[in-house]
């Protein structure tokens, strides 16, 4: 029996899930439109991270395992993903042909996440604050009459789809998942672009002139920054590997902090510096 899947990432049907692990980190690296600039490298990350997205969850790989590239109508998960074409997302099809609520694979079980031609899986949205999102954690929701925790991943972007096996409709015995909808809070302290984070911090002229440390909290815990003489407003400082997790990948983004100079009210400036100011600037 054909299982292409373990080709698509390099490794033996026997692999252990370590293995399987580092292997995914490895190629997925290599082939990140970041660093590769091949136009091929793109269709080569999407498979990679499809093909890690079943093989990584111990319920679809046992499900793969056991028919192979049948999942794919015969053909190879390479000639599959081609035939997909550019425009869909890999992940979120594979989640729906190895999630589904009981339909499993068969020709006559109405497809994937079906039981009979019908559709047991159910939607349902929630908002989740913005740090939430960044360092992960859980969050309760209400839906389809009870209410329970979900573990919400690091990294996870608005307008993800997150699947609960078992919350869904039931059927003859048969139970759908639950397909929930993740919105993020808006935050006043934090602005995301991709994997970096940009927080602005405000700084004293006198720290901004002659240099000085600032405690600032960040998404992981308080830090003193150390900021130089002659710090100009606008000024970016660089926290490497402090900004959001990319759970496809494996790397960190960075956290840009951004320094914001309070200017002092000059009313309230002693009158020999007041006029030793006037003077001089």
């Amino acid at each position: 029996m054909s299982k292409s899947l373990y080709d698509t990432l390099g490794v033996g049907e026997n692999a252990s899930s370590d293995e399987i692990k580092k292997s995914y980190r490895k190629l997925a690296r290599k082939y990140h439109p970041d660093i590769n600039k091949d136009e091929s490298a793109i269709d080569k990350f999407k498979e990679i991270n499809a093909a890690y997205e079943v093989l990584s969850d111990k319920e679809k790989k046992s499900q793969y395992d056991q028919y192979g590239d049948q999942m794919f109508g015969g053909q190879n998960f390479h000639d599959f993903a081609q035939g997909q074409g550019g425009g869909v997302d890999l992940d979120e099809i594979l989640r729906g042909m190895f999630g589904g609520g009981g339909g499993g694979f068969g020709g006559n079980q109405g497809g994937f996440g079906g039981f009979g031609g019908i559709d047991l899986d159910i939607k349902a949205r929630v908002v989740i604050p913005f740090l939430v999102s960044i360092t992960g954690g859980k969050q309760n929701i209400s839906a389809n009459g009870e209410s329970f925790d979900i573990k919400i991943p690091a990294g996870i972007n608005s307008g993800e789809t997150m699947r609960v096996r078992g919350k869904g409709k039931s059927h003859q015995g048969q139970v759908g998942d639950m397909l929930i909808k993740v919105e993020i809070e808006s935050s006043s302290q934090y602005e995301r672009k991709g994997d970096n984070l940009y927080k602005t911090f405000d700084i004293s002229l006198k720290d901004a002139l002659f240099g000085g440390k600032i405690a600032i909290e960040t998404p992981e815990k308080e830090v003193s920054l150390k900021v130089p003489q002659n710090t100009k407003n606008g000024q970016k400082f660089r926290l490497k590997g402090k900004g959001v997790a990319d759970r496809k990948t494996a790397l960190t983004g960075d956290l840009y902090l951004v320094a914001n100079i309070i200017l002092p009210d000059v009313d309230t400036l002693d009158d020999d510096l007041r006029e030793m100011l006037e003077a001089k600037l």
